[in-house]
């Protein structure tokens, strides 16, 4: 298969201590979202599998890992970077094929990857304590130590960037890392622990444990040996892992769901905002925990913002992923049914303002629904509170600030927020009154931002990732007070 050309290992094995090991619960098929064809195969691992990992990234702890220097750890993560570049087509193309993503959006997936391991590489040696002014006759001061053993747990969206954002920063800092990634885009994890291999990083420093959450996930974020967990996914799965992992008294980091405004004003630059609007929801076909699903529009420029809008998503298409076309299909055939239900009540209850259309070579069997955009939609309505996660939008009027703020912070989550003007003040008093974790004035998304810190709020979440704050998520603190007289 080509899956096997392209991965250049066999995929129905997982990573463990540096080796390709059979796991102990068989095999789960691998799907291509575009046809719905069954491409190939992934390990299902088990609890016993999950009891292998954390041993042996405790014993890269105790051994080569935990011996090397910060210095050590970032050549080895720059190296990293490297081969993942050199791999950069290959790993596009495996993650395109198992997750359903347009290949160009791919592409630039394998290039973020690539650039969370630069960063990281270049940061694993400045992350320092400090001394602290204290009483006459003492020296105090704070070390930054790893936790040690990382469990890490990444979704099926976005599988490149988002073991980037997580594995490069835990490695970082010096800890061992458990990762399982999702059941439905494992691929490119695998070829990662390869790459980390061949880049000399210590067996048992990285290790990928493939399988169904109930059985992988669940075993690993209740392991008492595992002292620190990183999830990005749902509302639920989240809570369930901070549930377990609290009967080991274990931090968390979540990264959960998103139902993200953008704020348009009467004074914005129209021109500008509006393909940003649609894009910032459309990419991944919506996919995306950060997408600008809600579009908040002043009521002076709410007609002329539906209509352009409108225009924008009557023009788009859903195809197969490999030709790149604006949308791919969703990854599975229950995230499917999920979109396709919310479309079907917006139609019923909503005024249906626009939608795209599905490629004519979009095969019967791929996981496809039309790009939709519904208008005039009441803040309290499903649609405008609860994530799809699809490439559906909502366009709501307001009348002026203090209802723009009320809309944008009425829902359950608080992950990121668009403001759309050209007065300066507003754009202050609004960056300051959203509750969330990340604004972005005139702009969405600010090109990826690797350097930025990345989390939410409320139901999106807690704890920080990409930038450098993310080393401070997988550090802990130790105070040392030295009495010398």
């Amino acid at each position: 298969m080509i899956i096997d050309d392209l991965t250049r290992i066999d995929t129905s094995l997982i990573f463990v201590d540096g080796h390709w090991t059979r796991p102990q619960g068989g095999t789960l098929p691998v799907e291509d979202p575009s046809t719905g064809d069954a491409i190939g195969v992934i390990g299902r691992g088990t609890p016993a599998d999950v009891d292998a990992a954390v041993a042996a990234a405790r014993a890269a702890l105790d051994g080569p890992w935990g011996a090397l220097t910060a210095t050590d750890r970032g050549r080895i993560l720059t190296r990293m970077s490297a081969l993942v570049l050199d791999r950069a087509e290959d790993l596009a193309m495996i993650e395109t094929l198992d997750v359903g993503k347009p290949l160009d959006q791919s592409r630039r997936d394998s290039v973020a990857l690539a650039r969370y391991l630069e960063f990281y590489g270049g940061a694993a040696d400045k992350l320092m304590g400090s001394t602290i002014p204290y009483q006459q006759g003492y020296t105090a001061y704070t070390l930054r130590e790893p936790h040690g053993v990382c469990g890490i747990i990444i979704p099926w969206n976005y599988p490149m960037q988002i073991l980037g954002r997580a594995v490069a920063a835990a490695l970082a800092a010096g800890n061992a890392v458990v990762l399982k990634p999702a059941e439905d885009a494992s691929l490119s994890a695998l070829v990662f622990a390869q790459i980390a291999h061949q880049a000399g990083l210590p067996p048992g420093a990285l290790n990928v444990v493939t399988g169904l959450g109930a059985e992988v996930g669940a075993a690993l974020s209740a392991h008492p040996g595992v002292h620190h967990l990183s999830f990005t996914g749902s509302v639920g799965t989240g809570a369930g892992i901070q549930r377990a992992a609290a009967a080991n008294a274990v931090p968390v980091t979540l990264e959960l769901g998103g139902k993200s405004p953008q704020i348009v004003f009467d004074d914005a630059d129209l021109d500008r905002a509006i393909p940003v609007l649609v894009g910032a929801c459309m990419q991944n076909a919506g996919q995306t925990c950060s997408a600008a699903s809600r579009v908040l529009v002043q009521a002076g420029v709410y007609d002329e913002v539906r209509r352009r809008m409108s225009d924008i998503f009557n023009g788009l298409v859903a195809g197969p992923a490999p030709d790149s076309h604006d949308l791919g299909p969703l990854v599975s055939s229950r995230q499917r049914r999920l979109v396709q239900d919310f479309i079907d009540l917006g139609t019923r209850e909503l005024t249906l303002a626009a939608q795209g259309r599905l490629h004519p070579d979009a095969a019967a069997g791929g996981h496809f629904v039309r790009p939709t955009l519904f208008a005039d939609v009441p803040s309290d309505h499903a649609l405008a509170q609860q994530e799809i996660f699809g490439p559906v939008q909502v366009m709501m009027p307001f009348a002026d600030e203090a209802e723009a703020l009320r809309i944008a912070n009425g829902t359950e989550y608080g992950l990121v927020a668009g403001i759309w003007t050209r007065d300066g003040a507003r754009q202050l008093r609004l960056a300051g009154r959203l509750n969330c974790g990340q604004v972005f004035v005139n702009n969405y998304g600010a090109g990826g931002g690797v350097e930025l810190p990345f989390g939410g709020i409320g139901k999106s979440g807690h704890g920080r990732e990409k930038g450098f704050e993310a080393l401070y998520g997988f550090t802990r603190t130790k105070t040392i007070a030295i009495h010398h007289g």
